[in-house]
């Protein structure tokens, strides 16, 4: 016993206490400690802390956007105390604050960045904070119902005048601030305009009386405007987009608009697409589809060191993308994001006479990666993307080259092993129809659980496995069914039927699913219509080795009739210490107790999200696990299940957890039911367009588009 004494005693003698690190360490230790805590608690510890805490280099930047654990009295009292140190201050997305929490960000009088995106704020609140931020360059706001321009003060409206940066989301037809901005260098949009009101009033894209119509535009250097599904949407960006074809720009370098469906061309959009041709040249661009489709508009504009390019859902061809975006293949290494989603002859020479589902040209994927080799994020979804059976020209093969990606999206038909594919006639399982109908008993080829395993299994002959191998930094990985639908569309009814995946996509499953398991780095997977996930393996082998995976996706795997992949996941679940948001859709799906018992291990876990027609769940399990995961503050479960049980549920948990969780947000509703739309229009931005909806998010804006 004495022996065990002494040793102890030599090993506190030996040991390093934290408070004698230099101040640089326990600065950068700091550093990732939320702010709220750093004041309100870590400081009050020692005299040294209290020092190190109130350090410029963790006073200066304040970020609250997600943490999800603080309330209006941490706030009140975090600005309080430090509000002439902050310089720049982030609240995006702190829906469950009340208003009257704005009103202390006048304490911040040397604010030069502001981000109120996701804050109800008043147009009257708005003008008193504004009025003593008179260094304020940088803001982000919502335009809600009710805004009314002619509140602001002239005060406000100086401070507005030297504001360079404007982030605007649109909850209602209106300019908002954009007039008073007149020193505007960069200006984002963002329209979240319904068609229709609760009270079911069709409304109008006509802007209210009495409201300035010149936005300031001449000193623009960036413009990005994305849509949410709509005409009043359209009618009022073409109202913003009406000053810039009288004038544009000398400065601009980025023009971007993202508009789902079709969006037509007008003579006034025309004009500024022809002046900008004559004028201007680009960095970034990003433009609808009808724009582009059949105009000669590449060909005229001019680009200076391009950053980024979008040309997501155009017929543009693999040849005009080589010949007048790419310069026939001349150097193009300033060029790290592009997006090429749902574009179905970009890989191709010609589109006129090709069908979607024709081989690729490997030479213009071979141009396209030399020429752009610093490519970080690249987004080839929503297409056929099929190559031929050339050794060594193989999609997967080509794009190893891209040592650089972080972020990437590809069909799950781009994957496939065409060697395997011609050797190998189509079995069984392959024919099987992914349909809700009568299940079909078919012969089940058993997976290794254990990696070692799937390693031995065909897998060194996978162009797929060696992509995934060549890429070791990548952060971002999406693989979806090029006729993937999500059963969640925005603004529409639930879809009740899906359309069946590629035929070159049959052979896809758990060896693929394995194979992502290489990347070390991964944080964020999305996987949808992959139809030969036999048992889901695959999914543990992710768990074991990707340690900093925090976001997950899983959408239609394996056949439809049955969860196949259940146990797999459970397992997987296990072992995601890091995940934080989890987002499942498919059909049949059962939450019962085992499913939120493995769940619970994440105890990271923030954000759930479960879309299933003819789903159940077990309201028991569901408040367990709530119970049980702290850090939950998002649940969203749109099943099967009757509109009693949902509204109990969500009742429920409400009710028991929102004191301890000012942050909780709780959707629990039938997926098929007729008001579905509007519910979801009360989910807050935040997870609405993170998790909710699924959606393609790689390349999908240009990277550090706003702080």
């Amino acid at each position: 016993s004495q022996e065990i004494v002494s040793g102890e005693s030599e090993e506190e003698s030996n040991g390093v206490n934290l408070m004698e690190f230099s101040d640089e360490i326990l600065l950068h230790i700091l550093s990732y400690v939320p702010c709220t805590d750093l004041v309100l608690n870590v400081r009050r510890t020692c005299r040294k802390l209290a020092t190190l805490c109130l350090d410029k280099s963790l006073t200066h930047t304040v970020l609250l956007q997600k943490d999800y654990k603080v309330n209006k009295d941490k706030v009140k009292q975090l600005l309080r105390d430090i509000g002439k140190e902050i310089y720049q201050l982030n609240m995006a997305g702190c829906y469950w604050l009340p208003s009257s929490t704005i009103d202390h960000v006048t304490r911040c009088k040397n604010l030069v960045k502001l981000n109120l995106s996701g804050c109800h704020v008043t147009s009257l609140r708005l003008s008193k904070m504004l009025s003593t931020l008179q260094h304020l360059r940088s803001l982000a706001i919502d335009v809600n119902p009710g805004f009314d321009a002619s509140q602001l003060s002239s005060e406000c409206k100086a401070t507005l005048s030297r504001v360079s940066e404007l982030k605007q989301t649109l909850y209602t037809p209106s300019y908002g601030v954009v007039p008073c901005c007149t020193s505007l260098e960069k200006l984002l949009l963002y329209f979240e305009i319904l068609d229709r009101s609760r009270e079911g009033f069709m409304l109008s894209g006509q802007l209210m009386v009495g409201e300035s119509n010149v936005p300031h535009y001449q000193n623009l250097r960036v413009f990005y405007a994305r849509l949410a599904p709509g005409y009043v949407n359209q009618e009022v960006v073409r109202l913003y987009l009406a000053v810039l074809s009288d004038r544009t720009p000398e400065n601009l370098h980025a023009f971007l608009i993202s508009a789902p469906g079709s969006f037509a061309e007008t003579g006034a959009t025309k004009n500024l697409l022809d002046s900008m041709a004559r004028n201007v040249r680009l960095d970034a661009l990003q433009l609808p589809k009808a724009w582009i489709n059949g105009s000669g508009l590449l060909q005229h504009l001019k680009f200076n060191n391009p950053f980024y390019f979008s040309f997501s859902r155009c017929t543009l061809s693999g040849g005009h993308l080589i010949q007048r975006v790419i310069n026939g293949g001349k150097d193009l290494k300033s060029l790290t994001s592009l997006n090429l989603s749902g574009c179905v002859h970009c890989l191709a020479p010609e589109s006129l006479f090709r069908k979607a589902e024709d081989d690729i040209d490997s030479s213009i994927l071979e141009s396209l990666v030399v020429s752009c080799c610093n490519l970080r994020h690249l987004n080839l979804s929503a297409a056929h993307h099929h190559s031929s059976e050339s050794i060594g020209n193989h999609l997967c093969q080509l794009l190893s080259r891209l040592k650089h990606l972080l972020s990437l999206a590809l069909p799950v038909c781009s994957i496939t092993n065409v060697a395997a594919e011609v050797e190998k006639p189509p079995t069984a399982s392959n024919l099987v129809p992914q349909t809700f109908g009568r299940k079909v008993r078919i012969g089940i080829q058993t997976y290794p659980r254990n990696l070692a395993d799937q390693a031995n299994q065909k897998i060194e002959s996978s162009v797929f496995w060696a992509l995934m191998g060549s890429l070791r930094f990548l952060e971002t990985l999406e693989i979806i069914g090029s006729s993937f639908s999500s059963a969640m569309p925005r603004n529409e009814p639930a879809i009740r039927n899906s359309l069946p995946p590629c035929v070159r996509a049959q052979s896809v499953g758990d060896s693929e699913v394995a194979a992502i398991s290489q990347l070390t780095y991964l944080q964020s997977l999305t996987l949808a219509q992959l139809p030969n996930i036999l048992t889901g393996s695959g999914l543990i082998s992710i768990g074991l080795q990707c340690q900093h995976l925090r976001t997950l996706s899983l959408a239609n795997l394996g056949m439809m009739g049955k969860v196949v992949y259940m146990s797999a996941l459970m397992d997987m679940l296990k072992h995601c210490k890091c995940l934080r948001d989890l987002r499942l859709e498919q059909p049949y799906f059962c939450a019962g107790a085992q499913f939120f018992q493995a769940l619970s291990h994440c105890s990271s876990l923030q954000r759930l999200c479960i879309v299933s027609r003819s789903g159940t769940l077990q309201s028991d399990a569901v408040m367990s696990f709530m119970a049980n995961c702290l850090e939950v503050i998002m649940c969203h479960m749109f099943m099967g299940e009757s509109l009693t049980v949902c509204k109990n549920l969500q009742q429920s948990i409400v009710r028991s957890f929102q004191a301890e969780r000012p942050a909780l947000n709780v959707v629990i509703f039938p997926l098929l039911h007729e008001d579905l739309t509007e519910v979801i229009r009360d989910v807050p931005m935040r997870h609405l367009d993170e998790i909710t909806l699924f959606k393609s998010r790689v390349a999908e804006e240009p990277p550090n588009l706003w702080w």
